[in-house]
């Protein structure tokens, strides 16, 4: 185990020495693997998953922990084996060439037993202790128990030889698996295993509406803590599957970063900056409203920032969607090819919900992407009920956030009670809400959208025509008619009466403007006239004022200057008398 495998698990108390499984989610649940040194039995039914995680076990431990391991089987050879689990990857014949793996079958007949009356595990141990010590195991599996002691009846002996086969697997400080099958009233046939082994897992295979689940169980770990919960898990290509429901905790931190839904007017709406990183939101409406589009459109951006999108779809294949989204002007193909973009289509009723679950979180781990959306999840009613599908969307949104992965559900609505309380339990649990509804007006539909939420963001109340046109998507400003808001050609038709209204009344306005100013024109002239006749009767009058005023001073002048002569002239005639 490396140290940062170790500090995966690490607790502040002394713990139980356990060694990691490899196996997704089983070390989580377990906090940190199976019980090293000792034995843990795997029971259930029959094809529940013992054989395959059993082997899984070893193979997991040789190729990622470097641990050689023994597989001890007593119904299948080595060459069946092998070819059953070729097909996940798991190369048997190589990992023993490199001594990393040694597989011994071992032929039991029950008749021999019968015959000879005695049982004993001695040679069993010798033949194992020589396969434990020739390669150095670490790891041992023994497939199944029930073959061991088919033909053994005395319960006193079957106790003491069980004992002693655990007790020698103790003593080689192997990490050990024992398969069981499950009996009638008890977690195994003979009822004595589960009570010697360290750590009991329980596998369980049910069918519930003709759908298959598998789940794990652990019943029993001494000396440490683990999840106590069912958890389904899934076998496929890669192997098993758990997912770890107890481990997702209300902890997660969270981001102030914004990205862009791909629609800058959507984004005007949610504060002008789109969504938070991280956060979870929802886009429900009727049929036909463009939930896939705004999807899509919100993948398409993504992609565009160089940034990885998965797209969970549930109604229509992968060709189909880009096919339909390619109408929209957006190719989703390109981000295929550039492996930013991955579909994965399934219908609904392929799994249950918690098989879905499982395979949602280990294609996300897969791929790590920083976008998921999952188109539409109300299509899980099929297989669920309202709070199981919400009990599934919760510990996906958990994990998502737990991850940083920002992630976009769309819903359909529904004139039915099931759908409706199906929209409304999911959409308390996202970050925002998008509405997208028909707008039926003067003959025709038309889609409105306006968000219903959006936490911890300012965000517009009001309701926007959305428009898909093969340019794109966007959304058209509110226009207020006499009416009310309009909408399609309505809205078309009354801004064509007002450009109408205004362009006549614009020439209105002109004609009455030239009109004014023919009259200024008029007014100014008779004005300017008056004033030159007021200027002209005023200069005559001016005139007259001057020459009276005139007049007046040389009659002035005049008369003194008649009375100077006359009083000169007294004086003057005097003198002259005088002189005489």
């Amino acid at each position: 185990m490396s140290e940062s495998q170790k500090t995966i698990f690490k607790t502040p108390y002394p713990t139980l020495p356990k060694t990691l499984t490899g196996i997704n989610g089983l070390d989580e649940i377990t906090e940190g693997g199976l019980p090293t040194g000792r034995p843990t039995l795997i029971c259930g039914d029959a094809g529940c998953g013992k054989t395959l995680m059993s082997i899984e076990f070893i193979v997991r431990g040789a190729v990622q922990f470097n641990e050689p391991g023994v597989f001890v089987a007593f119904e299948e050879k080595s060459d069946e084996l092998a070819m059953n689990v070729a097909s996940l990857g798991f190369d048997l014949k190589k990992l023993q060439q490199q001594n990393l793996l040694k597989i011994d079958h071992v032929h039991i007949d029950r008749s021999e037993i019968e015959e000879t009356g005695e049982y004993d595990l001695e040679g069993l141990f010798i033949r194992l202790g020589y396969a434990i010590d020739s390669i150095g195991a670490k790891r041992v599996v023994l497939d199944t128990l029930e073959n061991l002691f088919s033909g053994l009846s005395n319960q006193a002996v079957l106790r003491a030889e069980i004992r002693r086969l655990f007790t020698f697997l103790k003593e080689k400080g192997v990490t050990a698996i024992i398969t069981g099958e499950r009996g009638d009233a008890s977690l195994t046939r003979q009822g004595l295993e589960e009570y010697v082994s360290d750590c009991v897992i329980l596998l369980d295979h049910r069918v519930i509406n003709q759908i298959s689940t598998r789940r794990l169980r652990i019943i029993k770990y001494r000396g440490t803590i683990h999840g106590t919960n069912e958890y389904p898990f899934l076998i496929d290509e890669d192997g098993i599957s758990v997912l770890p429901v107890t481990s997702l905790k209300m902890a997660n931190s969270v981001s102030s970063e914004r990205v862009s839904t791909g629609i800058a007017a959507l984004d005007d709406m949610l504060g002008g900056k789109g969504l938070y990183r991280g956060g979870s939101v929802l886009v429900s409406g009727t049929a036909g409203t463009g939930k896939t589009s705004l999807a899509a459109s919100f993948a398409n951006e993504t992609c565009n920032r160089g940034e990885k999108c998965v797209y969970f779809a549930m109604e229509e294949s992968p060709s189909q969607i880009i096919r339909n989204i390619r109408s929209i002007g957006i190719d989703l193909q390109k981000h295929i090819d550039s492996g930013l973009l991955h579909f994965n289509a399934s219908r609904p009723n392929l799994y249950g919900l918690e098989m879905h679950l499982v395979a949602m979180h280990k294609c996300i781990k897969k791929y790590k992407p920083s976008v998921v959306i999952i188109d539409p999840i109300t299509n899980f009613i099929n297989i669920g009920s309202v709070s199981e599908v919400k009990n599934m969307l919760v510990r996906m949104i958990d994990y998502l956030q737990e991850e940083q992965i920002s992630v976009m559900f769309t819903a359909l609505s529904l004139n039915t009670i099931v759908n409706e309380q199906t929209d409304e339990g999911v959409s308390s649990l996202v970050d925002a809400w998008i509405l997208v509804r028909d707008i039926e007006f003067n003959g025709e539909r038309n889609r409105g959208l306006y968000v219903m939420k959006s936490r911890g963001m300012k965000h517009s109340n009001q309701v926007r025509e959305f428009v898909i046109t093969d340019k794109g998507l966007n959304l058209i400003e509110v226009y207020l008619g006499p009416g009310g808001v309009l909408t399609g050609s309505a809205r078309q038709e009354q801004m064509l009466l007002e450009e109408t209204g205004a362009a006549l009344h614009s020439q209105a306005i002109g004609r009455k403007d030239r009109e004014i100013l023919r009259k200024r024109k008029v007014l100014e002239a008779k004005i300017a006239s008056l004033n030159s006749e007021y200027e002209s009767v005023e200069e005559e009058l001016n005139k007259v004022y001057l020459e009276e005023e005139l007049k007046k001073q040389i009659l002035a002048k005049s008369r003194e200057e008649v009375i100077r002569l006359r009083k000169g002239e007294a004086v003057d005639n005097y003198k002259k008398e005088g002189k005489k």
